[in-house]
């Protein structure tokens, strides 16, 4: 008898993974097709490495059982975290020391000497990472343009590395003056500190943030050499955990800038990844607008513990070169340290859904900035949690279903929500619904001021701009949101609430540099600058090829921070890569004098431009990606589940509004707010009169007709 062979597919698919606060989300697509499947599980603060193994078994379960007898070949698995943030947040980095110049062994305790809350007599100044135990100061010294005024000797690195030695470190940062210049001194340092100690991780601010200003610097340095011995050692078994899974697939994680790179290069480098997993969320949110043919968007991210926004023109996010962490006061720009790297300008708008309702000093109700995270949870999450948070004030609201959070996976208790709220309730002498509507409004307002604020920092109005939401919350509060900001359109992502893995898929691989030189324009050397410019390019190249973007098409944009002569705060201009010589010195001008314009109104007569910072940005080819679902939450017909009691803010009451399976309806499809639009890992909620619309990739598009 004739054996029959069986052929057994074998299917290429990408996987996404994101660390929140509160929740792990990960995400799988098939290659080619677009066909994506979604896991969200818990985060486990103590090991976040076990939610992660946790939503990739899930995620290869469900494709299997998809595709009956197939074996998935992983090709790539992309990683966005938020450990970095966390280890600065609760100071559980590394025991760093610091090399620094002779004479500037205060500057990380002097800083800028500026009172964020100018009347506050118990303010409160971020520590530095570094005590001043651990800092060493060693006899060099460089003049501002690179210039070695006094040696660096041999019996110095002796004596230096001898101190290195009775410290008993875990790290080491070395941040010298005008290093930014000329590193010839740093390299000199590391070298030795790697010679007399292999184990040791060291951070030198030439590679770190070949930037001015010292103390921010300074800051930067120690913070990447406090995280990096944790990082690299988290990095390592998480990579022992995916290779596990899927043994051929590289493992890629993303930066804050808005791309990815390399496991090795993200060891080395770690302070990039502080943004890693908000940065998704942009991107997802991006992408959805290419695919509606929208170029101006308020990108709105709110998950668990924080809710962020960034403001896209022309189809790219801002980026800022500088970002502070750690804020002692969460909201109080100049209470956190100050870190020097590219990062897409993120701004924390509010509060997440596990923030923590109170009542302060003055008999107000608050929210946040405590949060309830993953363990014990908002007090529905029945964990143990008794504060009531945004989630619970949903809840009650109506706005969230307690059978069909997680799609029925894990139960909300109504009752203990109700419970927590009534706690408030007594106190502020109101109904558990009132303190419920107060919650969510306040949240709303305050997000809705925040990015208004934003908004108009960048030169822009919000009128003229387009909300798209990610994240597990954001869809719940997006429309009210954006009628507080009278943004008419509103646009809710495919898989909004994993949309940061969405994200991480659509990422390109990119890398930054920098490099700083204050000089008037007209006396730039600008055969100097070509050279420096080739030096970071090839290393830029290198680093591209580890991220696996060898044999892509790239991208190169030359930046530069621009300012009048004297002026304190700088204006970045952007150009695409050009030969670099003194013909490029007009378009730089008109770029600079456009952008200033922009943010100011009106340029400085006879003021001498300056170019202070050079930078080059090289990522691959930003393709638009379109995703349909690989399992059966698409349906022949449109599912209505009934309707559902809610709050309707504008007419301050609870009414009987239609809910809907959100992926039973097809696009085209057409119906009429208020109304709700379930699915497993978030609600869409509009608490208004709008048109909604269903777009051909399933992005539902809101038109709000109710101010």
């Amino acid at each position: 008898m004739k054996k029959t062979s069986i052929k057994t597919n074998t299917y290429k698919i990408r996987l996404a993974v994101d660390i929140g606060g509160t929740f792990t989300d990960g995400l799988a697509v098939l290659t080619p097709g677009g066909r994506i499947w979604v896991a969200k599980t818990l985060t486990t603060p103590r090991d976040p490495g076990e939610a992660v193994t946790t939503v990739m078994v899930d995620l290869l379960r469900q494709i299997s059982a998809a595709r009956a007898g197939a074996r998935p070949e992983v090709t790539e698995v992309v990683h966005g975290t938020t450990l970095v943030t966390n280890t600065l947040i609760e100071r559980k980095g590394a025991k760093t020391g610091l090399v620094v110049t002779k004479g500037t062994r205060d500057v990380l305790s002097i800083g800028r000497e500026i009172r964020y809350e100018l009347y506050d007599l118990n303010l409160e100044i971020p520590k530095p990472l570094v005590p001043a135990e651990l800092r060493l100061e060693v006899d060099e010294r460089l003049d501002v343009e690179g210039h070695v005024v006094t040696p660096l000797d041999a019996a110095e690195l002796e004596r230096l590395t001898g101190e290195i030695g009775r410290l008993g470190v875990e790290a080491v940062a070395v941040c010298l003056l005008h290093a930014y210049v000329n590193d010839v001194h740093e390299k000199q340092i590391a070298a030795a500190i790697k010679k007399r100690f292999p184990g040791l991780a060291v951070s030198v601010s030439s590679g770190i943030a070949r930037e001015i200003r010292e103390y921010e610097r300074m800051s930067t340095t120690a913070a990447n050499a406090y995280v990096q011995p944790q990082v690299a050692e988290y990095l390592d078994r998480l990579d022992g955990r995916v290779h596990k899974l899927a043994p051929a697939a590289p493992l890629r994680i993303m930066v804050s800038s808005g791309g990815f790179t390399s496991g090795k290069a993200a060891a080395e480098t770690p302070i990039l990844l502080l943004e890693s997993g908000p940065a998704g969320g942009v991107l997802s949110a991006l992408n959805t607008a290419r695919n509606a043919g929208i170029n101006q968007i308020l990108a709105f991210d709110m998950g668990g513990t924080t809710a962020k926004a960034c403001v896209a023109v022309g189809g790219e996010p801002l980026i800022a070169h500088s970002f502070e962490c750690a804020r002692v006061s969460r909201f109080a720009r100049g209470s956190g340290l100050p870190i020097l790297m590219p990062s897409i300008d993120l701004i924390e708008i509010g509060a997440g859904g596990g923030s923590i309702a109170h009542v302060n000093d003055l008999g107000l109700l608050n929210v946040g900035p405590e949060s309830a995270g993953a363990d014990p949870g908002p007090a529905c999450y029945g964990q143990g949690g008794t504060g009531a948070t945004v989630t619970d004030a949903d809840l009650v609201l109506g706005y969230l279903n307690a059978d069909n959070f997680l799609g029925g996976e894990m139960k909300l208790r109504k009752d203990l929500a109700l419970a927590a709220l009534q706690k408030l309730a007594t106190r502020l002498k109101l109904t558990p619904t009132e303190v419920a509507w107060g919650i969510c409004n306040i949240v709303n307002e305050n997000m809705a001021s925040a990015a208004r604020i934003h908004i108009a920092e960048k030169g822009h109005d919000p009128r003229e701009f387009a909300m798209v939401a990610t994240g597990g919350a954001g869809p719940v509060h997006v429309v009210e949101v954006a009628r507080k900001l009278q943004i008419p359109r509103v646009l809710a992502t495919i898989a909004a609430g994993a949309g940061s893995c969405l994200g991480l898929l659509a990422a390109p691989a990119r890398v930054d540099r920098a490099w700083s030189s204050p000089t008037l324009v007209k006396d730039i050397d600008w055969d100097r600058v070509a050279k420096v410019y080739a030096d970071l390019r090839a290393d830029a190249e290198d680093e591209l090829k580890s991220a696996g973007a060898g044999g892509v098409r790239l991208q190169w944009w030359i930046g530069v921070e621009m300012r009048y002569a004297g002026q304190g705060h700088n204006v970045s201009v952007n150009l695409p890569w050009r030969t670099i010589n003194s013909g490029m010195a007009a378009a730089l001008l008109k770029e600079f004098e456009r952008c200033y314009k922009q943010l100011y109104g009106h340029l400085v007569p006879n003021a001498a431009p300056q170019a202070v910072t050079w930078r080059l940005t090289g990522r691959s080819v930003v393709k638009n990606h379109k995703f349909v679902w690989g399992d059966a939450r698409v349906s022949a017909q449109a599912v209505m589940r009934g309707k559902r009691e809610i709050w309707l803010p504008l007419k301050r009451k609870y009414a009987p509004v239609p809910v809907y399976d959100r992926y039973s309806l097809k696009p085209g499809t057409r119906i009429s707010g208020p109304v709700i639009l379930e699915e497993r890992e978030s609600t869409l909620v509009v608490p208004v009169a709008a048109d909604v619309r269903v777009l051909p990739d399933y992005t539902v598009s809101i038109m709000i007709r109710e101010f």
